[in-house]
């Protein structure tokens, strides 16, 4: 339990690829607050498992990450609870496909508030924290879309190449201080925002199951095997060893070879 006596806090982490970066952290030993939305008595159930795996603290925070404030007060609450944070792991995102003429400008606002500005607001409150440990570790979730664009998301793939930016740009700042900012881009991740989608899109397009997943999901993946959440957890892990001390400002593709190309 390498991360014994460390403590984490991921943003967006009461399901999917957050909650896989939750556990994999204690598992290692870490405290953890978690943050999100959902159902009260899952995210409670979620939150003793981790505290039962890590042998430590966990908690919730239901801090809105459009919220500047709120970003602010969870930090200050996890220094004060958990001590810390020694990890943060950026990851609340949220999505709208639309044509950029007719993408709602509410829509917009909340994408870049949640998928970029969220990431710079907790980077403003932890940095400061870790550098007066003299170690830390930020990681950010941006996706395959920093990398490459897509039709009709543009606000997403404006906030994904806006968080590679910020990553870098903060990495220098903290180049010296022993703290490391990184970024992981994953491309399509089996979740089950992700299986939901298939029926609906079956129906509408008028195709199997096997069509809407090779065809259409996986389009771009030349593997055709979605990313597990675990194997995002797992490279985040590795970035908080110490073997990882001399990743810093990097933006490490698990997509599956969707960038590649």
């Amino acid at each position: 339990m390498f991360l014994k006596g460390k403590t984490a806090l991921v943003t967006g982490s009461t399901s999917g690829i957050g909650l896989a970066y939750a556990k994999a952290l204690a598992a290692e030993g870490a405290a953890v607050m978690i943050n999100g939305f959902g159902d009260a008595q899952t995210i409670e159930r979620e939150r003793a498992q981790l505290t039962e795996a890590s042998g430590a603290q966990a908690l919730y925070s239901d801090a809105d990450m459009s919220d500047p404030q709120a970003i602010a007060a969870m930090v200050q609450r996890c220094a004060e609870e958990l001590g810390g944070p020694d990890i943060v792991i950026s990851n609340a995102g949220i999505q709208h496909v639309s044509p950029v003429d007719q993408f709602p400008v509410d829509r917009w606002d909340a994408i870049i508030a949640i998928n970029l500005s969220s990431t710079f607001h907790l980077m403003r409150a932890a940095v400061p924290l870790m550098r007066a440990k003299g170690w830390g570790r930020i990681i950010t979730t941006a996706s395959a879309h920093s990398l490459v664009a897509s039709p009709n998301k543009s606000a997403y793939v404006a906030a994904k190449h806006g968080v590679v930016g910020l990553t870098k740009s903060v990495a220098l700042e903290a180049a010296k201080t022993g703290v490391t900012v990184n970024c992981i881009s994953p491309g399509y991740v089996w979740t089950p925002l992700v299986e939901n989608q298939i029926p609906d899109t079956m129906r509408t397009r008028g195709l199997t199951r096997d069509q809407v997943i090779n065809d259409v999901l996986l389009a771009a993946q030349p593997t055709k095997q979605f990313v597990q959440p675990e194997q995002v957890a797992a490279l985040a892990l590795f970035l908080c060893r110490d073997e990882a001390a001399q990743i810093t400002g990097a933006n490490l593709s698990v997509d599956g070879g969707w960038t590649a190309a």
